[in-house]
């Protein structure tokens, strides 16, 4: 199977991972709460774990295991406080929870830059948790789960990402951000920007979750916003000098290259949906 996936040009694997994965991902968000948390959850610890492993490359000694739990734990807190489960009073656990970790690196020995590795502990969890259990928030606001809200949100960061590499790759000219990211084109912005259009107008059609008008505004949100996730997490990765944070999605990377756009929206969605309901 590895050998056959090898053989395959990037393209081929992309879509192979996409056509098996999507639909799994999708189901899971529309089916119940509870299926859409769990995603969540999963997909928050896997892509944290691969953060904190690619900081080790750089030298760094997170506290992997205790950040990944601390991050789920508040993922999970998201969904039992925003279904009523437990009182909005829970989220306080977060506090000692998160205060502990210094109280485990100072019993850390041959630990040379302890506060620098607790600073990239909590960085982990404000990253690539927050952002997790952000969209669960998002997807249980006001008493009502609403799972077209994120799967037209994953809609629109899938449209404008297939938009900008199609574009990108048979228009590309002109360098975005070339010190970051030198394969990055304003033609594939373009592109990306008109596919994630396209897609935000059929959601406005034919959703009633959302208004017209904010679908369209969410539209630019990702757009934006999404891009400039793809460029922090590059950045991220050339200061320790690897492509890929990873090989788990074949044709995409790793976890985090998956979900960059996402971890960099969410926060900015769930802001406009609150500010303007």
């Amino acid at each position: 199977m590895k050998q056959a996936l090898a053989n395959m040009t990037n393209l081929q694997q992309r879509v192979i991972a996409a056509v098996a994965g999507a639909p799994l991902i999708l189901f899971m968000i529309w089916y119940d709460a509870w299926t859409l948390a769990l995603l969540f959850c999963f997909i928050s610890a896997l892509t944290q774990r691969e953060f904190y492993r690619l900081l080790g490359l750089d030298g760094f000694e997170p506290l992997t295991a205790y950040g990944t739990v601390v991050g789920t734990m508040i993922c999970v807190l998201a969904y039992f406080v925003e279904t009523n489960q437990i009182s909005t009073g829970s989220y306080f656990l977060i506090c000692p929870a998160s205060s502990m970790i210094f109280l485990i690196k100072l019993y850390k020995k041959r630990d040379m830059k302890p506060f620098t590795n607790i600073g990239f502990t909590f960085l982990g969890i404000i990253y690539v948790a927050m952002p997790f259990a952000l969209l669960i928030i998002l997807a249980l606001r006001d008493n009502a789960f609403h799972p077209v809200t994120i799967i037209g949100c994953l809609l629109l960061l899938w449209s404008s990402d297939i938009g900008a590499y199609f574009a990108g790759t048979y228009f590309g000219r002109r360098k975005l951000f070339e010190r970051v990211s030198p394969k990055k084109s304003w033609e594939g912005s373009v592109g990306g920007a008109v596919a994630a259009g396209l897609v935000a107008f059929a959601l406005a059609l034919f959703d009633n979750e959302l208004r017209p008008w904010q679908w369209y505004c969410v539209g630019a949100i990702i757009v934006v916003t999404g891009t400039y996730g793809d460029l922090v997490e590059s950045l991220f990765k050339r200061s320790i000098a690897i492509k890929d944070s990873g090989s788990s999605i074949p044709g995409h990377g790793g976890f985090l290259d998956r979900f960059d756009g996402l971890l960099l929206a969410a926060p900015f969605i769930i802001t406009f949906l609150k500010l303007f309901p």
